[in-house]
């Protein structure tokens, strides 16, 4: 028998002890994954700050549309399949590659045991501030990844980030093709794609924002490494349903939208309300935030908080627990339009739902289930409640 621990197993764990104590043999789940169902594989891992689990659906999507029957292992539900995992019966195995430690007794991050072939390098700035000192000590696990790739290898990075940029500069044995560059891969604001100036279609699918055409940009750019042309590629984007938790529509109720959503970084925060505006034009946001991640709750991030939410009409922000730092101090400069709410979700939910009015889209942002807020928004729209 072989025990696999995850990383949120620490020592003090009763299980833990005894397996130590017995001496029974364990590993962690990333070298796992890696030994057991990557092996033999053409891997290709998503890694960056933000947007893995949509880039990773993409990449899933066009594979499997274009018949490779990949395997794949997403941190959320694509849609289009309806679960987070699949052992596929092709070569190709897409993997959502998470920089967090890997276990107890393995510091290093997750992805270093996935030895991909292709990388997708999305993005890099701070974050899990838990367990990073700071922005240069993910850099160095970045590093790690890149300097065990193969040199057939592709490195597909992201053309407009510094931090990658410091990442590569530490030096890069692979191939590398860059996006949302004019030396690499390109999307117009017309959504043309090309690469190096070559123009292979017009990107149309139904997620929102110009992240999220970047997110696809990188998934054409690796699916053309595992064989699929970037016209086939862009016809099975227009196929794509999304993701669970990514600006999902959870239902309407009285003329008034509400909406999940991932985001938990301000960077991400921002990005999602860009893309909701950009669908919806002028009606009203009504923002509904739990900093819920270690990073939020430690306040590493509060003092962009206020940046991030200020195109939303409305911000709602639950302090839940674990949140020492004072929410109404760092949305200040957002003045009335920004409420603070600690530990009375159900008050919360009152006040959204007498805010709302018919039109009104209400977005709930948090890495957590938020204690169903979505469910008691809508029994409260429709009277049910309160």
């Amino acid at each position: 028998d072989l025990w696999v621990i995850g990383n949120a197993i620490s020592r003090g764990n009763p299980l833990l002890e005894a397996i130590l104590n017995a001496g029974e043999p364990y590993t962690s789940g990333p070298q796992w994954i890696g030994e057991h169902v990557l092996r033999g594989r053409h891997v290709l891992a998503v890694a960056g700050t933000h947007g893995k689990t949509t880039t990773t659906s993409l990449l899933a999507q066009i594979l499997d549309f274009c018949g490779k029957k990949p395997g794949f292992l997403v941190g959320g539900v694509p849609q289009d399949f309806g679960v987070s995992a699949r052992l596929g019966e092709g070569r190709p195995f897409v993997i959502e590659a998470d920089e967090y430690d890997t276990a107890f007794f393995d510091k290093r991050s997750k992805f270093v045991h996935y030895r991909p072939l292709t990388a997708i390098l999305n993005n890099l700035e701070y974050d899990h501030a838990d367990i990073f000192e700071d922005l240069a000590a993910i850099e160095k696990q970045f590093h790690h990844l890149v300097r065990a790739m193969p040199g057939r290898g592709l490195v597909i990075a992201n053309g407009r980030c510094g931090a990658l940029d410091r990442v590569l500069e530490r030096g890069i044995w692979s191939r590398l093709e860059r996006f949302d560059s004019p030396e690499g891969w390109t999307i117009d604001s017309d959504g043309r794609v090309a690469f190096m100036g070559e123009v292979f279609g017009t990107l149309r699918m139904s997620l929102m924002g110009h992240h999220n055409a970047l997110n696809a940009l990188a998934a054409i750019a690796a699916a053309r490494d595992a064989g699929v042309r970037p016209q086939e590629a862009l016809e099975a984007l227009e196929h794509f349903v999304g993701v669970k938790r990514r600006l999902e529509v959870k239902g309407e109720a009285r003329g008034v939208t509400v909406i999940d959503d991932f985001a938990h970084h301000p960077t991400a925060i921002a990005e999602t309300i860009a893309a909701l505006r950009g669908r919806i034009g002028g009606r009203r946001i009504l923002a509904v935030l739990e900093p819920r991640s270690n990073t939020m709750k430690l306040g590493t991030m509060k003092e962009r908080l206020a940046g991030a939410l200020a195109d939303a009409e409305l911000v709602f922000c639950y302090a839940g627990k674990g949140v020492s730092w004072d929410t109404a101090e760092a949305l200040a400069p957002l003045g009335d339009k920004a409420r603070n709410y600690r530990g009375d979700l159900d008050r919360l939910v009152a006040d959204v739902a007498a805010a709302a009015q018919p039109g009104d889209v209400v977005l709930c942002m948090s890495n957590g289930a938020f204690g169903g807020v979505h469910g008691k928004l809508l029994a409260a729209l429709k009277g049910e409640q309160g």
